[in-house]
């Protein structure tokens, strides 16, 4: 019989390519992941690695067996929520990874009316940006992954429970003083000569395809994923930026000036899930005053 255990070992071994590197990440000896794999060898009846080199490689029974160990192990944790919580011994817990707008915006609100609500219900937050947090929810490491993406890609989601939550424009940012800090609305046409400083890897994708539609490729002197910085860059007078309203809404950006960009650049905000966890309490619950939270 395959246990969840040699799963969570399997899964570790497979991402970090190497049972003392897994053993690292699952807080535990080499020994005892050499044994533990041993032992889920003997239960599938066949060889799931293969030792090259310094590595290990998945053989084709391993691949096929890690394809199913996130979510099998997701559903063992949904399972485990839903019968404690229906069976009373706690409130349940919920694990959620946001994008850092959101952590800032949606969720201290969301949080603070779960907690009253709930107050037996833990939540713990870690921050990752999509794709990488939503790859955090299909491998089991999260419950609830609040993302965003621009336009709709065929598919991205179709594993997963998608709780719509708004639509965040993203604004101009361009320093006082600027030619068109005064101006109630801008073409991104007319800001084809700045300097620019662009946000996270999918913002800035976005950025460049939206000018290049515009007929121009931006030059961007300045990237960073950090919203403030973004933000005292621009007062700074280093350059202009387009950033999502609600990053705007946390930080009040100093010697700057926010503008109305046309064509607009929309994201939409989602809550994500997996279908077992959508039917435990707790998460039910958090997902519930994200909606709350984004309706304010």
């Amino acid at each position: 019989m395959i246990e969840a255990r040699h799963l969570r070992v399997l899964r570790a071994v497979a991402t970090t390519g190497s049972f003392s590197a897994a053993a690292r990440e699952l807080g535990c000896t080499q020994p005892a992941v050499s044994q533990q794999m041993k032992a889920l060898e003997s239960s599938a009846g066949t060889t799931l690695l293969i030792r090259t080199g310094r590595e290990m490689r998945l053989t084709q029974a391993g691949e096929a067996l890690v394809r199913h160990a996130s979510g099998i192990l997701a559903g063992l944790t949904a399972a485990e929520e839903e019968v404690a919580a229906i069976a009373g011994l706690r409130a349940g817990r919920v694990r959620l990874v946001s994008f850092p707008s959101g952590s800032s915006t949606l969720v201290p609100g969301a949080l603070a009316a779960l907690r009253a609500e709930h107050p037996g219900t833990r939540v713990s937050l870690v921050e990752a940006e999509p794709p990488r947090s939503v790859d955090l929810l299909r491998d089991g490491d999260c419950d609830i992954a609040l993302a965003f993406r621009y336009g709709a890609s065929g598919g991205e989601w179709d594993d997963l429970v998608v709780r719509p939550l708004l639509t965040d424009r993203l604004i101009g940012l361009v320093p006082d003083g600027h030619r068109l800090a005064e101006a109630e609305g801008v073409s991104i046409g007319e800001l084809a000569d700045e300097s620019w400083i662009a946000g996270c890897p999918r913002c800035r994708r976005q950025l460049v395809e939206v000018c290049e539609a515009s007929g121009f490729t931006p030059r961007i002197d300045f990237a960073t994923d950090d919203y403030p910085a973004v933000m005292g860059l621009v007062g700074a007078g280093l350059g202009v930026a387009v950033l999502p309203e609600l990053a705007v809404e946390s930080v009040r950006p100093k010697g700057a000036r926010t503008v109305t960009v046309e064509p607009a650049i929309e994201r939409e905000i989602v809550a994500l899930t997996l279908p077992d966890l959508a039917r435990v309490p707790a998460v039910a619950a958090t997902l519930d005053q994200l909606s709350l939270a984004a309706a304010r």
